[in-house]
This record gives C-alpha cells, sequence and structure tokens, in this order.
C-alpha cells in the first residue's frame, strides 16, 4: 500500500516531490507536504480508500502547484 501510494503522489507532484518510505510500527501511515500533514492513519482510524486515494493526488498536486507558481 505504501509504496504504490507513494508512487501516485510523486506522479502527483512530479519532479517538485521527494518521496520518502519510512518504517514505522503498528500500521502508520503519514503523508506530509512541507510540514503539513496531509494524511494520517492515527488520526483518520483508517488507510485511505481508492476514492481517498484519488483526492490525496488531487490535494498534492494542488498544493505543489500552488508552492511553485509565479509570484
Amino acid at each position: 500500500m505504501a509504496f504504490w501510494m507513494g508512487s501516485e503522489l510523486y506522479v502527483a507532484g512530479g519532479s517538485q516531490v521527494a518521496v520518502t518510505l519510512t518504517p514505522g510500527k503498528a500500521g502508520v501511515f503519514r503523508v506530509t507536504l512541507n510540514g503539513e500533514v496531509v494524511w494520517d492513519r492515527d488520526e483518520l482510524g483508517r488507510y485511505p480508500s481508492l476514492p481517498d486515494a484519488k483526492e490525496l493526488k488531487a490535494k498534492v498536486a494542488s498544493m505543489v502547484e500552488a508552492a511553485t507558481a509565479p509570484v
């Protein structure tokens, strides 16, 4: 799950995103971007479903676009 989601987030952000998979305990699954927690399994009590994954990709793409937009 984590590897697949990591590759999907990399696709969403392109070369503007560095994806790091860090082993954890008890099924930790947390996605952060620029210090902002985008998904936290502990907080939500579940892993992302397919619709959640699509929403997560869109959110990451939007955040990357906003961060890299010319001023």
